[in-house]
């Protein structure tokens, strides 16, 4: 490794959070921490990345956005402060910060009536702030409501045969007899609105939100079938709204995202959907700065099959792979084989537990044993 040691004196640190353990922030540091104490004269310049789900917003600020706040609707209908982002007319706005699992009391699920009305409250602040352009990262939802609540936060109206609204969450949308999307804040007409997520799957159907993601957010087999059964009645209505688009847009990418709020987005706020790291790659400004390294490190807790398929990591490789700039990764956990990195543009990952064999002992000390593990990648790559 000689003539990469030679070559790599400018490295740029772009690595996704440690869950549970360390934000990409912190990270970065304690990477930098260990570059140095080995090769005290190297340059390191970070870019905290996040892939639109949760850390999203952290990621932002971390890169020079202003930091906001909104006194939004929880997911139980509970009042909490979502934390959202803004520079230059770009709002990014982080779904899990007014609709996420995290929000709910420890071991509490509501998959059936948990609301996104918090997010659209959240999109509101950012056009009252004179965002033109929004970035809406979606992940970590605790949400199967297709984006109604959403949208009724922003001027939708969905009623029951009665003319009554319908109650909060997905499983109340099997009530719904019409929908009136023209109420919607007149702005966003005037607003780019972009989906940003690390998944594809449609609305429902077998890979559908709530077959998929359900269960993760305490669905039992009765509940995805009663959600799956009412996202396809509401799209059904929509289209006697809509037209023919709204049924369209529940087969496209990305509708079943966040619990269906992808298709909320693309249905009613006319968003575009893009993968989430490439997104917040370009929002984070990390061209310019891949610009200048002869070594990325990237990564995130843990280096699975999932990190394959639109993960922070693996998009920050495939980025400095077509630049032609050699990339390792940082993990707390480690289930790739090496070809695997290989075909992902990572020369090599350094996994916590070859430091560390005991799991418990490297999450709660992920930071000291994270430094550690950055000394041996100066030693192998920057000596």
């Amino acid at each position: 490794m000689a003539d990469a040691a030679q070559a790599a004196r400018h490295v740029l640190i772009a690595a996704d959070k440690f869950k549970g353990s360390l934000t990409a922030v912190q990270v970065a540091q304690r990477v930098t921490a260990g570059l140095r104490r080995v090769a005290p004269e190297v340059t390191v310049e970070s870019v905290p990345v996040a892939d639109g789900g949760d850390g999203t917003v952290a990621a932002a600020v971390a890169a020079g956005f202003e930091r906001r706040e909104a006194r939004v609707t929880g997911p139980l209908g509970e009042p909490v402060t979502a934390a959202w982002a803004l520079r230059d007319g770009t709002a990014v706005v982080e779904m899990a910060e007014a609709s996420g699992l995290q929000l709910l009391p420890e071991g509490e699920f509501a998959p059936l009536t948990a609301t996104t009305y918090g997010t659209g409250e959240v999109i509101a602040a950012a056009l009252d702030a004179g965002a033109r352009t929004i970035v809406l990262g979606v992940g970590g939802s605790a949400t199967t409501d297709g984006g109604a609540g959403m949208l009724a936060a922003l001027g939708a109206r969905f009623l029951d045969g009665a003319g009554a609204p319908v109650g909060p969450g997905g499983g109340a949308l099997a009530a719904l007899a019409s929908a009136d999307l023209s109420g919607l804040d007149p702005r966003l007409a005037d607003v780019d609105v972009v989906l940003a997520s690390d998944v594809d799957n449609p609305l429902t159907g077998p890979k559908g939100a709530p077959a998929v993601y359900g269960p993760q957010k305490g669905a039992s087999p009765q509940d995805v079938a009663e959600l799956d059964a009412a996202l396809g009645h509401y799209a059904k209505v929509l289209s006697q709204s809509v037209g023919s688009l709204a049924l369209e847009h529940a087969e496209a990418r990305g509708a079943g995202a966040a619990g269906g709020i992808g298709y909320g987005a693309l249905v009613g706020l006319g968003a575009r959907f893009r993968p989430g790291i490439e997104v917040m790659l370009d929002v984070l400004g990390f061209a310019p700065a891949l610009a200048k390294a002869t070594l990325v490190i990237t990564g995130e807790g843990s280096l699975d099959e999932q990190t394959l398929h639109g993960k922070a990591p693996a998009g920050v490789a495939a980025a400095a792979r077509a630049a032609g700039i050699e990339v390792v990764a940082v993990c707390g956990r480690l289930a790739l084989p090496a070809e695997a990195l290989g075909r992902a543009g990572i020369r090599r990952a350094y996994p916590l537990t070859d430091v560390e064999p005991d799991v418990a002992r490297c999450i709660a000390e992920a930071g000291p044993i994270l430094e550690t593990v950055a000394e041996r990648i100066a030693g192998d790559f920057l000596r």
